[in-house]
């Protein structure tokens, strides 16, 4: 087995070390002895992304993502989307989670077209929303850094990606963090988020895996080292 991950935008969407998710995707795989390959797709630069098994998309700053419409205009941004709607695995963090959504509305009324591969909407407010934060999941409690100014509020298409239990997630306000949709994984967390989150990278892999060839199991890894990064931030958040 093996799995081909393109890495959208990398040279724009590259906040907090989330570079470091691909990394562990990697490797998590490579120690179980599946294949993977990385490729990077930068602004303009064109690939068939039908051909990749698992697409990650980084944050950026609102700037940023406006660089990137010119190019998602030009075709990228229609296969994107038909490439999620094929059930095709994507992990998107902040503003690579806000960009697979309908649109973005800056805190100075500037508004920009994104997507909709997502049902979702962002609208920028003054006030920043930061710090470490944890949120219930199907995989169990993740831990992130969510630094976001953006206030993400979810369509019926979509579910949450998870719960909040401590911090702000999509909104401060309804208590969901992220996005899921088919095999797309929305999200705000930062840090890089999978890392610390072992059974949470696991998860998006499988996805990608079965999707792929229908059935897939993964082997067991000694995750002590990940587990105890994990434990500390939610003894921090005064979580268990």
């Amino acid at each position: 087995m093996e799995l081909r991950i393109c890495h959208l935008y990398p040279d724009v969407l590259n906040l907090y070390g989330d570079r470091g998710n691909v990394l562990c995707m990697k490797k998590r795989l490579e120690w179980r002895g599946i294949g993977c390959s990385v490729t990077e797709l930068p602004i303009g630069e064109k690939a068939p992304l039908g051909r990749f098994d698992l697409f990650f998309i980084g944050g950026g700053q609102d700037f940023e993502q406006g660089l990137l419409l010119d190019d998602l205009r030009a075709g990228k941004g229609g296969e994107i989307k038909a490439a999620a709607n094929d059930g095709l695995a994507f992990l998107c963090v902040c503003g690579g989670y806000q960009l697979m959504g309908h649109s973005y509305e800056t805190y100075t009324g500037e508004r920009f077209a994104f997507l909709g591969a997502l049902d979702l909407v962002t609208a920028g407010a003054k006030e920043r929303l930061i710090g470490n934060f944890a949120f219930e999941t199907e995989f169990g409690a993740v831990v992130g850094f969510e630094n976001h100014s953006g206030r993400t509020r979810l369509g019926p298409g979509v579910q949450p990606l998870g719960r909040v239990l401590r911090g702000s997630g999509n909104n401060g306000e309804d208590g969901t963090e992220g996005a899921r949709y088919l095999n797309v994984f929305g999200t705000y967390s930062h840090g890089p988020v999978l890392p610390k989150n072992p059974a949470l990278c696991d998860g998006i892999l499988l996805a990608a895996l079965r999707r792929k060839y229908g059935s897939a199991e993964l082997e067991p890894l000694d995750d002590a080292a990940e587990n105890a990064a994990h434990e500390s931030v939610l003894r921090s958040l005064g979580i268990n």
